[in-house]
């Protein structure tokens, strides 16, 4: 702690020292108000912050942003005195600093049975797609994109409020009957940038993408099909998003140097005015109380106007309790494996042949030998490719052996390059396990994982004069086993609230096809000249769009059912076997994954559009949830955005809350009850019988253990008691189950994860 806040001190002296004098340095901060009602005195929301500012400066241009739907509050510039007489305010709740978030960086339609007869391409939920609209949330979009082509789509739905921005890159003709509306919103970014020491690049502010993220995530969510799609060759065949008669609607909020707060809560607001159906946010920070979570409190907002919305889990897995977004209104999205791969080889010189992955498109480097190298010289980040950690006289024509982590890997392949190197080897350490992601690198290049990697460290360390030669085996499908848990993909337990299983579910995040941004080459790099309209990718960023586009599609299937029945129907019809008919394994170690891992499970739309029950949640019950985390009144006041609010009713305990799956945290206790409620959206007479998993230490008994629902709609309860046995609190942290309501047609399934102590 001592370091860092001398690193902290160094910092803010380096600041005043830069600007030749001691004045306080204006900073964005998000200002929270208790009231979420407009006194009466003041026309408009704008008009009364403004008042709220005016006292402190007269600079009329320090309000940078008014929200009026996602959040009870403004942004504004401030030096830190001004925030600190905010915070005294009778009216205002809290004063934050301005947050940055970071972004969560073909084949999937028929891994998900989208393609297959009877899939959901059926003609009439095509149709009432058309009706639907997925708004993205990221790094803007590339509108030239064969994937927002609006060929056949009919008239824009007359509810939409949204509007295609004009900038200086980007002209408002450019949108369409698919592509409906691009906004940009980047107050926050520029006053970082302009309160910022470091020289930042000057940044266009339009909607136009130059970063790919956000083109990458849109037409995952719901581009239009494109033929003869892929990336150098890879992955080749028919792009397409998963609702691909959706509407989609871009709201850049991401810059060069990140994602500020101000600007997504701004986003988020506009995107509730405009009347999109589902938001799209492949993007979030750490873990904070709701009241603190600026994203939760938009999404909240955004959830009571029937807004389903998906956010991503995530990518600092293996480790536990790695989440973001964990918000119960919020899906939370982890990632995993596809049946498609990109087979790579390294054939070393004691004919030992070890497989990888790759995207490189190159020419490759022949079938003579060439000798390879690891962790030489003197510095000692030489075994992970830093920049300027390679000696060139060392690596001029050889193959590099560099250790996965700390830089990106694409950059570890231009370093070789530079220094001269002819190819890389890019080893996984244990942090990465087993798990491969296929890169498109600027020079022959093989990712191995850690086993393989181990071997061939050995084999360079051990031989006098080690060789190697790389080869690339195009595109390959059906692997096996499929799906599998990213590593990367952020891991429960959930520290916000234990109670409340994360993530919800996975989808498909690896190797990922889908549109780019021609601005930029496929790595990303400053030094990649190539150009390419599609690019692979891997990261919950990825699986995030999956399942909203997929949400976008049962929305058009059921336009009457709330974001949590969407929400539920894509949990509990979740698969948590493989295509080897095995559990479902995790990437790290190879092992089974577990619900902390992979939540639900894979999320399957064909059982999803049809769940025959769903656990539903109203805005009531949210804040029934909030009351019983122990805030004070004008914090959940300040999420609900409810004066009336009372908590005089609340729950001891928020894993109380009507969700699709439990986490039962016995701490002190042996005995945990729950009650859940079952909406039957199946057919009348519909009768579910029970089956439930449970781990040895913990006995379960649910009353009644038979459901008959004899209208459609109709609502039916029951109560699971969980009782550990004794000792079990010793004898492990953690164990998992599920619970499981049947019938001929339908399998509801819940997870259940069981821990003794909370984290």
């Amino acid at each position: 702690m001592a370091l860092k806040a001398t690193f902290l001190f160094c910092t803010v002296a380096l600041l005043l020292i830069q600007s030749g004098h001691l004045a306080m340095a204006k900073k964005t901060y998000i200002v929270h108000m208790k009231n979420p009602e407009k006194p009466l005195a003041y026309p408009t929301r704008q008009e009364w912050y403004s008042a709220s500012l005016s006292s402190l400066s007269s600079d009329t241009d320090s309000l940078l942003y008014s929200y009026t739907n996602a959040y009870p509050g403004f942004a504004a510039s401030l030096d830190p005195e001004q925030a600190e007489s905010l915070r005294q305010s009778d009216d205002v709740l809290g004063v934050y600093e301005d947050t940055v978030y970071t972004l969560h960086t073909t084949r999937t339609p028929e891994f998900l049975g989208l393609e297959v007869d009877g899939g959901l391409s059926t003609q009439d939920i095509n149709q009432a797609s058309h009706d639907v609209i997925v708004g993205v949330l990221d790094t803007g979009v590339w509108p030239e994109s064969k994937s927002f082509d609006d060929t056949g789509m009919p008239e824009i739905p007359s509810r939409w409020r949204g509007e295609c921005e004009t900038g200086p890159d980007f002209s408002s003709s450019l949108c369409n009957k698919k592509l409906i509306g691009a906004r940009s919103f980047a107050k926050g970014f520029q006053m970082a940038s302009g309160g910022s020491f470091v020289k930042q690049g000057k940044e266009i502010v339009s909607p136009r993408d130059r970063d790919g993220h956000g083109t990458h995530t849109a037409s995952t969510a719901a581009g239009a099909h494109v033929v003869n799609a892929s990336l150098l060759g890879y992955a080749s065949g028919t792009a397409r998003g998963m609702a691909t008669h959706a509407r989609v609607a871009a709201y850049k909020v991401c810059w060069s140097s990140g994602c500020f707060g101000s600007d997504i809560l701004a986003g988020m607001d506009r995107a509730i005015a405009d009347g999109v159906d589902v938001l799209s946010m492949s993007l979030g920070g750490g873990s904070a109380p709701y009241y603190r979570d600026t994203i939760a409190i938009g999404a909240f907002a955004a959830m009571e106007k029937g807004i389903f919305v998906s956010c991503s889990a995530g990518n600092s897995g293996p480790s536990k309790a790695s989440l973001a977004n964990v918000a119960p209104w919020i899906m939370t999205v982890g990632a995993g494996t596809l049946d498609r791969d990109f087979p790579a080889f390294a054939l070393l010189g004691n004919k030992k042949r070890f497989g990888g992955v790759s995207l490189y498109s190159g020419s490759g480097m022949g079938n003579k030998p060439v000798a390879i190298v690891y962790n030489k010289g003197s510095n000692s980040s030489g075994n992970l490719c830093l920049p300027g950690s390679l000696e060139p006289a060392l690596v001029r024509g050889k193959v590099v052996l560099c250790d996965r982590g700390v830089n990106a890997r694409v950059e570890k392949g231009a370093v070789v390059r530079d220094a001269g190197g002819i190819g890389m080897i890019l080893a996984n350490t244990a942090a990465s396990g087993e798990e491969l992601v296929a890169d498109s690198h600027l020079l022959p290049a093989v990712a191995v994982g850690r086993k393989s990697g181990d071997l061939i460290r050995e084999y360079v360390k051990s031989v006098p004069n080690p060789t190697a030669v790389l080869s690339f085996g195009g595109t390959v499908l059906n692997v096996r086993p499929s799906p599998v848990v990213a590593a990367f993909s952020s891991r429960g337990p959930n520290l916000v609230t234990p109670q409340i299983l994360k993530p919800d579910v996975i989808g498909p995040g690896v190797n990922i096809l889908a549109a780019w941004s021609e601005a930029i080459g496929p790595t990303g790099l400053e030094k990649d000249a190539r150009k390419t309209k599609f690019n692979i990718m891997s990261g919950t960023s990825m699986s995030c769009p999956h399942i909203s586009g997929l949400a976008a599609l049962l929305k058009a299937a059921h336009p009457d059912w709330s974001p949590s029945a969407i929400k539920s129907a894509l949990m509990t019809t979740a698969y948590v076997i493989d295509n080897t008919k095995s559990p479902i394994r995790d990437a790290e170690g190879g092992a089974a994954s577990n619900p902390w891992a992979h939540g639900a499970g894979h999320v399957d739309p064909q059982k999803a559009i049809s769940p025959g029950l769903v656990y539903d949640i109203s805005t009531q019950q949210y804040i029934q949830f909030l009351c019983s985390l122990d805030y004070t009144l004008d914090h959940v006041q300040s999420i609900a955005k409810h004066r009336n609010v009372t908590c005089s009713k609340k729950w001891s305990d928020p894993g109380a809350l009507n969700y699709p799956s439990f986490s039962v945290i016995f701490g002190n206790k042996r005995v945990v009850r729950y009650t859940r409620q079952l909406t039957n959206v199946g057919a009348a007479g519909s009768v579910y019988s029970l089956t439930v998993d449970a781990p040895p230490m913990v006995n379960v008994s649910v009353k009644p253990t038979k459901l008959v629902f004899k209208t459609v709609g109709q609502k039916l309860r029951y109560t699971v008691t969980f009782v550990a046995a004794r000792g079990a609190a010793s004898s492990g942290r953690s164990a998992f189950g599920s619970i499981m309501w049947s019938n001929a047609e339908h399998q509801v399934r819940s997870p259940v994860a069981f821990a003794w102590t909370q984290l």
